[in-house]
């Protein structure tokens, strides 16, 4: 692990944080699956998905791919709206009236979807198509009772409930079916429990810290708090992603701890302050690796997605701090609210080409950033360009050749550089050079915020 003992912490932006917010959120409309709109803005793209579910009576069209594969995957998509939900809701204020737009856009493709999952990912992974060409089985994966998967449904009652917020004030009519199926999905999450993937219980925690920001009702708090210690609360507390939630909801529940209103969620506060911490190279608790360069680095591809959620959760934390006036403690370190933010500051610099080899690692911002990304939609000619059909294995010439892709996936964040800071332009490494949109969807937040508030020039 590299020690930045000296990690320089004052930061002089010279990014146009206005361009890549509007970039970064464009980004979605180039992974949207179903029947496009009029006002679609990356034209490159064209109706897809359009059978999903009919060979079982539903209409399953919509929602994200979500990343360079065919697929719609529930969890990571549901976790994309709680962060798209949640950048809004903290810091939408930064938003020009235009990106809040497309922002709460980007949010209702998704949730006018949610609850629903399809395809088969082993079948769309051996093919290389355009999502407009699909012709692999569009498998359905039916939650329910007797096949639970309370993470999938606890996640979807969080994205539900952070969207319900988001659209409090443009929409209250959508915003309250918006709450009532987050509670459904809640209280469906809770009565059959099992996991889809390895663990639900963090899941269950989410959605339901979500709801008592939704609704303020007492019992979804007296859930949170009475459910801590058996539900694992203190478990991973340095974990934050579309599978595991504990930092973001130890984040989130603090709040109330730090507006003085609710001790019996001290366990939250106390875990999300030790994540601070790690993150601190001053102090005592300082573990988390950075590359040489200045990156928050983790293991096992696709590392921008760690940058992007810890970056949007110190703001967050930093927002919460300054509302209260206070500190975090960390040891013999007292850290408040700026050092947080400079920190977040540093990461999305990095992002935007402030790093070893000036590279942006958003598509189509600056005049340096990855050609040739693993994304089948971008990589091979649109549907506009080349109307004939490209079957499975017909787009393998693609995928092999060292030619940029034709369409640029513009604010498409990639998975980033390695742990040395070097970073392949090749499409087959897919760790490095895949984007997902849950690289994306927390950086929308932070940028919103740096829009505003860019620091010293």
């Amino acid at each position: 692990m590299l020690l930045l003992t000296s990690m320089p912490y004052l930061v002089y932006s010279y990014h146009d944080y206005h361009e890549a917010l509007v970039k970064s959120i464009l980004f979605f409309e180039g992974q949207r699956s179903g029947n496009l709109p009029r006002d679609q803005r990356v034209e490159w793209r064209a109706h897809s998905g359009l059978g999903d579910g009919f060979e079982h009576g539903l209409d399953l069209t919509g929602g994200y791919y979500d990343a360079g594969d065919n697929v719609k995957f529930n969890f990571p998509m549901a976790f994309t709206t709680t962060m798209l939900a949640w950048s809004v809701v903290e810091f939408g204020e930064f938003m020009p009236p235009s990106e809040l737009r497309n922002s709460l856009v980007a949010i209702k493709w998704a949730t006018n979807y949610l609850l629903k999952t399809v395809g088969d990912p082993i079948s769309d992974h051996n093919c290389w198509e355009r999502p407009e060409d699909m012709d692999t089985k569009r498998t359905v994966y039916m939650v329910d009772a007797p096949n639970p998967a309370s993470d999938v449904a606890g996640e979807t009652a969080a994205a539900l409930a952070a969207a319900s917020l988001a659209f409090r004030s443009a929409d209250r009519g959508y915003s309250e079916t918006l709450l009532r199926n987050a509670q459904n999905a809640f209280q469906f999450a809770d009565s059959f429990r099992g996991a889809y993937s390895d663990n639900s219980d963090d899941e269950l925690l989410w959605g339901a810290a979500w709801l008592r920001r939704a609704t303020e009702d007492d019992t979804y708090l007296n859930y949170v708090a009475s459910n801590a210690h058996t539900l694992g609360a203190d478990d991973n507390i340095n974990e934050f992603g579309w599978d595991n939630k504990h930092a973001g909801l130890n984040v989130l529940v603090s709040k109330e701890v730090l507006e003085g209103s609710t001790y019996s969620l001290q366990l939250y506060k106390s875990s999300a302050d030790s994540f601070m911490c790690t993150l601190i190279p001053e102090t005592s608790s300082f573990h988390i690796e950075y590359t040489p360069g200045g990156l928050i680095y983790r293991p096992g591809g696709s590392n921008l997605q760690h940058a992007t959620t810890i970056s949007f959760l110190l703001l967050v934390y930093a927002k919460y701090l300054d509302k209260t006036s206070q500190t975090v403690n960390c040891g013999a370190v007292s850290v408040g609210a700026d050092k947080l933010r400079r920190i977040a500051q540093r990461q999305v610099n990095y992002i935007l080409g402030e790093n070893p080899l000036g590279m942006s690692y958003m598509v189509g911002y600056s005049l340096k950033y990855p050609q040739r990304i693993h994304h089948r939609g971008s990589s091979l000619p649109s549907i506009k360009d080349h109307p004939q059909p490209i079957a499975c294995k017909e787009g393998s010439i693609y995928f092999n050749s060292t030619q940029p892709n034709p369409n640029v996936h513009i604010g498409a964040v990639v998975g980033g550089p390695g742990e040395d800071d070097l970073y392949d332009d090749n499409r087959a490494d897919f760790r490095k050079s895949e984007p997902t949109t849950y690289i994306n969807a927390p950086l929308v937040g932070a940028l919103a915020y740096f829009t505003a508030n860019p620091g010293p020039n």
